[in-house]
């Protein structure tokens, strides 16, 4: 087995219905990274009541949280998004494109009604290893 991180659609499987991976193999003995859920709060303290502007700060401390423990988004195996109302997909997948290029994790994505504040509109977590 290879000692990096391998992420591809299977054969025989339907196309990606957006920009994610159908499977991530990490290799045995890696390091497991398991963040909170990001939240769109900024440097303040303060949530934006636009979804795009919470989004561009869930990035950002994605990037911070990635930052702290020598990650990069190389190192993402998983991605789990929530949100309490629609998501403007072309502006999310330009930060999503920032942050990955075009070499996408596994993604789950699911609508709810809220969050753990009322101020929440989306919340992302980061499954990340390190070979």
């Amino acid at each position: 087995m290879d000692d990096k991180i391998v992420r591809k659609n299977p054969v025989g499987m339907p196309a990606p219905v957006g920009n994610y991976t159908h499977i991530t193999r990490i290799p045995r003995n890696s390091e497991l990274y398991v963040t909170s859920g990001q939240i769109g709060i900024d440097k303040d303290g303060a949530f934006p009541d636009n979804i795009n502007e919470q989004i561009s700060n869930t990035f950002n401390n994605i990037q911070s949280v990635l930052k702290s423990e020598n990650l990069s988004s190389d190192n993402i195996i998983k991605v789990n998004i929530w949100a309490t109302e629609k998501i403007d997909w072309e502006y999310l997948y330009s930060k999503w494109e920032e942050l990955f290029g075009n070499n996408y994790p596994a993604m789950t994505i699911g609508y709810i009604t809220e969050l753990g504040l009322p101020e929440i509109k989306i919340e992302i977590e980061i499954w990340a290893a390190k070979v």
